[in-house]
């Protein structure tokens, strides 16, 4: 699965809470190339893990996925 996942997090709009959701995630799934874009308040992440496993990831880091 080489698909790269982009996921839209409303509260996404700080250094701090993308320096959380990277941590979270890599200390889970290392290998996933993440790509943080405040602006747009987006993540995309490229990894082994699945879709269900990185947003149940970035949720328990205390961030909610926008379904939009």
């Amino acid at each position: 699965n080489n698909m790269a996942l982009k996921l839209t997090i409303p509260t996404l709009n700080s250094s701090h809470a993308a320096d959380n959701i990277k941590s979270v995630i890599l200390t889970s799934e290392p290998n996933t190339h993440i790509d943080i874009n405040l602006e747009a308040k987006t993540i995309t992440l490229d990894g082994e893990a699945s879709e269900e496993t990185y947003k149940q990831l970035i949720e328990a880091a205390g961030y909610q996925i926008s379904t939009k």
